[in-house]
């Protein structure tokens, strides 16, 4: 008969040590991942809020007041609002806390000076690099595009829009472009829902996006180049057109 021999104590414990450890750090993994998951969400939803002024500027921001009305902790809330001061959509104020940024016309318009050659070249390589699920997605984006504007659905084209950004972004195969739209595109967009009303065509709008979305959906480099200039023309006429209202 066999006798199995002990493990010593100390052993059990490494083991045991080592155990207690991998499965705190699994804890960690899946709270970070959810907290990223919680980020994300809070980021894109506050993002809505500010850019179509439900959040309007000047407005003061509570972390907690945010938490109890996106039923999101506090901490995934701190992080987007973070995100939100990069893309310039708030202000964090040291021991005075937090406030959405006032829109500035000027800015608007030294901004615009950027976009349309990065708009450009981010449409031109889209159309050149995108994958075939993304061209039909962006088929797909076109068309939503027109039927919001047939609708007057503001915010559905607000959310197209959104789309559109991203999905050129991703389709445009290029970190640094990427990350210098980012830095515009929200300020864009509140500043066009801001004075839409006013002086913007809603399907004319719609159907410049559409143009760009419809270009590279079909791999026409030039033409979706093309389509991206008078896409920044009206939006530049837009922009100043508001100085009159």
């Amino acid at each position: 008969m066999q006798h199995r021999t002990r493990e010593p104590s100390r052993w059990r414990d490494v083991r045991n040590d080592l155990k207690s450890k991998t499965s705190t750090k699994r804890r960690s993994r899946a709270i970070e991942v959810e907290d990223g998951t919680l980020t994300d969400r809070a980021y894109r939803e506050l993002e809505e809020m500010i850019v179509t002024l439900q959040l309007s500027p000047g407005t003061v921001l509570s972390e907690q007041a945010l938490a109890v009305r996106l039923k999101i902790g506090r901490t995934p809330i701190r992080e987007a609002l973070q995100r939100l001061a990069r893309d310039g959509l708030v202000v964090i104020m040291p021991r005075r806390g937090i406030m959405v940024s006032e829109i500035n016309l000027r800015l608007q318009l030294r901004l615009l000076e950027v976009r349309r050659e990065l708009e450009r070249l981010m449409a031109s390589l889209a159309a050149e690099r995108a994958t075939p699920e993304e061209r039909r997605e962006f088929a797909e984006v076109a068309e939503a595009m027109l039927a919001a504007a047939a609708k007057a659905d503001d915010i559905a084209f607000m959310r197209l829009d959104q789309r559109f950004n991203i999905l050129i972004a991703t389709a445009a195969r290029n970190e640094f472009a990427r990350r210098s739209m980012g830095l515009m595109n929200a300020l864009s967009r509140r500043f066009w829902y801001q004075h839409y009303q006013q002086v913007a065509d809603l399907p004319l709008a719609a159907k410049l996006h559409a143009a760009v979305a419809e270009a590279v959906a079909q791999k026409k480099v030039k033409a979706a180049a093309t389509a991206s200039d008078r896409l920044i023309d009206y939006i530049e006429d837009f922009a100043r057109k508001t100085l009159d209202t």
